[in-house]
C-alpha cells in the first residue's frame, strides 16, 4: 500500500564463538512486523564489514535501525564495539529475556536460524534501550575479576587433587610437589590480580565508590 510506512528496523543476531545468524525484521504503521532477509557471517572483523554492507543493501535509510544481540558470554563484544565505532545503535538483551520471549512465539524447532529471528521480532516489539559501552576501568576490572574467578577454580582442582594424592597409600612425593609448586603459582597470581585491582580502584573514584 502507498501509505505504509516503515516505523523501525532491526538487526537481530544470535551470535556464537565463530559465527554471527541474522535475520532482518521491520514494522510498519500499520503495526505488521515482517522477517524479510537472514544470513550467516563470520564473528570477526571481515564478517563484521560484510554484515554492515547486507544491512545498508535492503534497509531503508528513512527509518531508524537498531542491532539487537544477546549477552552471550564474550562473544558478542567485539561485533557491539566495531557497530558503535561505526554510530550505529545496539541493544544488547539478557539471553533469559530472549528465553522467555522465544517461547511465547510458534516456534517448533529451536535453531540458531529461528534464535536470531525471535531477537528481531523482540527488538520489534519492545523498546530497548540503547548500549553505551563501559568506561575502560570498568571493563578492565571486569576482566581481572574473570581471570581471577578462573585461577580460584584451577587451584580449587589441584587442591583436591593434592588431597586425593596425599589420600593414596603410598603417595608419590615428586608428584606432591608439583602439584604444591601449581598450587602456590596460583597463589601468587591470585595476589597480583588483587594488586592490580587495587590499584585500578584508586585510580578512578567512580569505580571505588561502585565496589565499596
Amino acid at each position: 500500500m502507498s501509505d505504509k510506512q516503515i516505523l523501525k528496523q532491526v538487526v537481530g543476531i544470535d551470535v556464537a564463538q565463530k559465527e554471527l545468524v541474522v535475520s532482518l525484521g521491520r514494522i510498519d504503521n500499520q503495526l505488521s512486523t515482517e522477517i524479510y532477509a537472514g544470513k550467516t557471517f563470520p564473528n570477526n572483523e571481515k564478517g563484521f564489514v560484510d554484515l554492515v554492507a547486507w544491512v545498508k543493501k535492503l534497509i531503508k535509510e528513512d527509518a531508524p535501525v537498531l542491532f539487537v544481540m544477546e549477552a552471550t558470554g564474550v562473544y558478542h563484544e567485539s561485533l557491539a564495539y566495531f557497530l558503535d565505532d561505526k554510530s550505529w545503535k545496539v541493544s544488547i538483551v539478557l539471553p533469559n529475556k530472549i528465553s522467555h520471549y522465544a517461547k511465547t512465539l510458534d516456534i517448533k524447532t529451536v535453531t540458531d536460524k529461528t534464535a536470531s529471528q525471535a531477537i528481531a521480532r523482540f527488538g520489534l516489539e519492545r523498546q530497548l534501550e540503547t548500549w553505551k559501552r563501559p568506561k575502560k576501568s570498568y571493563k578492565n576490572l571486569r576482566q581481572l575479576t574473570r581471570e581471577r574467578n578462573q585461577i580460584v577454580e584451577q587451584r580449587t582442582m589441584a587442591k583436591n587433587h593434592l588431597h586425593a594424592e596425599e589420600s593414596e597409600a603410598f603417595p608419590n612425593k615428586t608428584t606432591l610437589k608439583r602439584i604444591r609448586k601449581t598450587i602456590d603459582f596460583f597463589d601468587k597470581q591470585e595476589n597480583e590480580i588483587k594488586q592490580e585491582i587495587d590499584v585500578l580502584v584508586k585510580k578512578d573514584q567512580e569505580v571505588s565508590e561502585a565496589v565499596a
